[in-house]
């Protein structure tokens, strides 16, 4: 089976798109698939690490144009190496007519989206956020027959994850250790903001690790600034994100798709809104008890996310519920293999055209 996957990172829009590419690329090649990838050769990419996986990327140059451009520039690289099984667009900048002028290349398209503001020409859709009303945002855009997968217990994730929750025990609620993970590029600079905090409080038997990104611009002077913080240890492009979620007590971070790494694991959260889109999934996930959402990033300052933090070093019965919770969103934990995979290679889960979370 041959699978073409259309999607983009970049400094300003960020890693996500591409990581949970770059999850079910490993998941197909596993089962025998041929994965490539098509991006956006744009500051902030992971072209690279892409290629580092171990899939080709076809490059996208030049100035952004439009569906259109970059439907013909697609079509160019889907016709070098004969009609693929599945094409895979996780991209809020392309629609139905991007996806109906490349049908003539595949045999079938799968859209990763979270937006649900524009229509779709797909076979299937999956979307892995939360909503209150996940099962009626895509009514009138997309085609009758389209298979859809709604809700966080399809989120893409790492096998690491997968086995981190298997090992997971039960987290008591004792505040002892803080992750700060904003994303590949942090394009809001939040984790300086979040240093900024820790500062104002006391740290003493209070052990943090801080991720940044390899696109994250500033990460020499958050270096600097963890040497400067006791019990601080800074981290670069991790690839042990699992293990660190797991022996964290709280995690500090964005939302988006890490929100579902942090549920999977049960670790308790305060999500900033950076984005406009990850501000409805942000409430839901806090409505369902499952995160404290800070809001708005541009609205929070140090101080008031100090005095957040320090609220929860008292509050260990709040720890351990926020924990419940989030683990009772994701579903179960023993699956062996995303529902995507039977459905990409022709089977199907319960019969149903919608599956919701």
């Amino acid at each position: 089976m041959r699978v073409l996957i259309r999607c983009d990172a970049s400094t300003a829009t960020g890693s996500g798109h591409v990581m949970r590419c770059l999850t079910l690329a490993d998941a197909l090649s596993l089962k025998g698939a041929e994965v490539s990838f098509i991006c956006r050769q744009q500051a902030g990419d992971l072209n690279l690490l892409i290629e580092k996986r171990g899939y080709r990327v076809d490059r996208i140059t030049g100035k952004p144009l439009g569906w259109e451009a970059d439907a013909r520039r697609c079509g160019e690289f889907a016709a070098d190496g004969g009609a693929a099984s599945w094409l895979v667009v996780d991209h809020y900048g392309l629609d139905a007519r991007f996806e109906r002028r490349l049908h003539r290349y595949c045999d079938k398209i799968l859209v990763i989206d979270d937006l649900a503001d524009r229509p779709h020409d797909c076979d299937l859709l999956l979307d892995q956020n939360l909503y209150c009303d996940m099962e009626s945002r895509y009514r009138g855009l997309l085609p009758e027959a389209c298979r859809t997968l709604l809700g966080p217990r399809y989120a893409l994730l790492r096998p690491e994850f997968v086995e981190a929750r298997r090992r997971q025990g039960a987290r008591q609620g004792e505040l002892r250790h803080l992750l700060i993970s904003f994303g590949g590029s942090d394009p809001t600079n939040e984790t300086t903001k979040a240093l900024a905090a820790l500062e104002m409080l006391p740290t003493e038997g209070l052990f943090l690790d801080v991720v940044a990104g390899s696109s994250n611009p500033r990460a020499p002077s958050l270096q600097a600034a963890c040497a400067a913080l006791p019990g601080c240890t800074f981290h670069t492009q991790v690839d042990n994100m699992a293990t660190l979620m797991s022996r964290a007590d709280l995690a500090l971070g964005s939302g988006g798709t890490t929100t579902w790494e942090r549920c999977y694991l049960g670790l308790p959260s305060l999500t900033v809104v950076v984005a406009p889109n990850q501000r409805l999934t942000t409430e839901a996930v806090a409505a369902a008890g499952a995160t404290w959402n800070l809001g708005w990033h541009a609205e929070l300052s140090p101080a008031t996310l100090a005095a957040r933090i320090a609220e929860l070093q008292g509050a260990p019965d709040r720890l351990t519920q926020m924990s419940a919770r989030a683990l009772s969103l994701m579903g179960d934990a023993a699956r062996r293999e995303h529902p995507l995979l039977a459905l990409m290679y022709g089977g199907s889960n319960d019969g149903t055209k919608t599956d919701a979370a």
